[in-house]
């Protein structure tokens, strides 16, 4: 690994929440990670720069919910950026309010305007239409549903159902009555849907279940009733470092409305509205892509809070982070 970028460099950050889940682009002080795909910078980044994603993310400087977006070069020629999605344990394929975030902190800072631009990502390019300085829609990777109906054996729950499926990170959905509704899907009980999530991604692991390829499946999404008599459905969504996501997830919309649409439980063009665990939304459509694929569209809001430089100060036992 080679050392700190950050001892004579500090980076530049500005940062976001997309439907209340925070997101810091680093917008000056990174890596060269060179040319190519942004699949092949991504390897560079965690092979030679993983001090910068523990700098960036973890305590004291930040947190288990928060998601970081490292700017690059973008390799395909119309996109506005390249950009590179990270959290406290490692890296992100995508980011659906991430890329939302990126829209509206590029917006701030003057370096594009209103109307649609294209972020190249790791797995693949990524249309967004910026509407307002706050209100974003993106229009996500091709997503599926690639099995249905899995039963896995989760201690201490029993036998549980759901759909594994890939919206640009790969998800376990589960339907809230496989849980018990015993459990609501709310703030107050963060801590019972957080348990069970990881009973659950435990389970799968042990058990063998996986996306395509033998891929991972690190995102656990508990769907129940909506709170708003306008919203289809609210989600508790338990991303890879354990903390739970606070807007709707990006991802984890994408990969519902895939599900949906397998289903044929919603329409091409048609809207649903998906609350986070906090009350906040997302607006989902979708449009048929190919091989039984959809390409999905989030409509969410962010707005900027806060811009600021992190240091590195000789002598800091924890300038890499608390890991």
């Amino acid at each position: 690994m080679a050392g700190s970028v950050l001892v004579n460099a500090p980076l530049r950050v500005v940062d976001s929440h997309t439907a209340g889940e925070p997101t810091r682009v680093i917008v000056d002080g990174g890596p060269d990670l060179g040319d190519g795909p942004m699949a092949a910078r991504l390897r560079r980044f965690a092979e030679h720069h993983d001090d910068l994603r523990r700098t960036a993310i973890l305590e004291p400087r930040g947190s288990d919910a928060l998601v970081g977006a490292l700017l690059s070069p973008p390799a395909e020629p119309d996109c506005a950026t390249g950009v590179l999605f990270f959290n406290n344990v490692g890296y992100l394929g995508m980011c659906g309010h991430g890329a939302i975030g990126l829209a509206v902190t590029l917006a701030y800072l003057d370096r594009v305007g209103l109307g649609p631009m294209r972020f190249d990502t790791p797995v693949g390019v990524v249309d967004v239409d910026l509407a307002t300085a706050n209100r974003v829609t993106i229009e996500n990777v091709p997503s599926y549903r690639h099995r249905h109906d899995v039963a896995v054996d989760v201690p201490g729950i029993g036998s549980v159902r759901g759909d594994v499926a890939w919206g640009g990170n790969w998800f376990y959905l589960v339907d809230q009555e496989s849980i018990g509704e015993r459990v609501p899907i709310a703030l107050p009980y963060e801590a019972e849907l957080t348990d069970i999530a990881k009973r659950i991604k435990s389970a799968l692991t042990v058990q063998g279940i996986t996306g395509a390829d033998g891929a991972e499946i690190d995102h656990i999404e508990l769907m129940g009733p909506p709170r708003a008599a306008d919203a289809h459905g609210r989600n508790f969504v338990l991303c890879p470092g354990g903390a739970y996501d606070r807007s709707p997830c990006g991802t984890g919309t994408s990969a519902k409305l895939a599900c949906l649409a397998a289903e044929g439980a919603l329409k091409p063009g048609e809207a649903w509205i998906q609350e986070s665990m906090i009350g906040s939304r997302f607006v989902g459509r979708y449009r048929k892509g190919t091989d039984g694929a959809v390409i999905p569209s989030i409509t969410g809001e962010a707005f900027v809070c806060a811009e600021t430089t992190l240091i590195h100060q000789p002598g800091d036992p924890f300038a890499d982070g608390i890991a």
